[in-house]
C-alpha cells in the first residue's frame, strides 16, 4: 500500500516499552484515516473479486436496494 507523499517526509514517532522496544506508533489523524480509507477500499476490492469468482448472474442496484427495503434493512 502506498503512502501519502507528504505522511512519508514526516519523522515517526513511536511508544516504546522499558526495553526500548516500539511498542505502538503515533500517526497524524490525517495519515490515519488515509490508512483506514485505503483499508476499506482494498477490503471492498476483494468483496468484489470473491463475487465475481463465485460466478452467477450481475443483480442491478434498483433491485438490490427494492429487495432490502422490502426486508425493512434500507431506509
Amino acid at each position: 500500500m502506498a503512502r501519502p507523499a507528504k505522511a512519508a517526509k514526516k519523522a515517526k514517532e513511536y511508544v516504546v516499552d522499558e526495553q526500548g522496544r516500539r511498542r505502538a506508533v503515533i500517526l497524524p489523524i490525517e495519515e490515519y484515516e488515509a490508512l483506514l480509507e485505503a483499508l476499506e477500499d482494498l477490503e471492498d476490492l476483494r468483496a468484489a473479486d470473491e463475487a465475481r469468482a463465485e460466478g452467477g448472474e450481475p443483480v442491478p442496484l434498483e433491485v438490490v436496494e427494492a429487495r432490502l427495503r422490502a426486508e425493512d434493512k434500507l431506509r
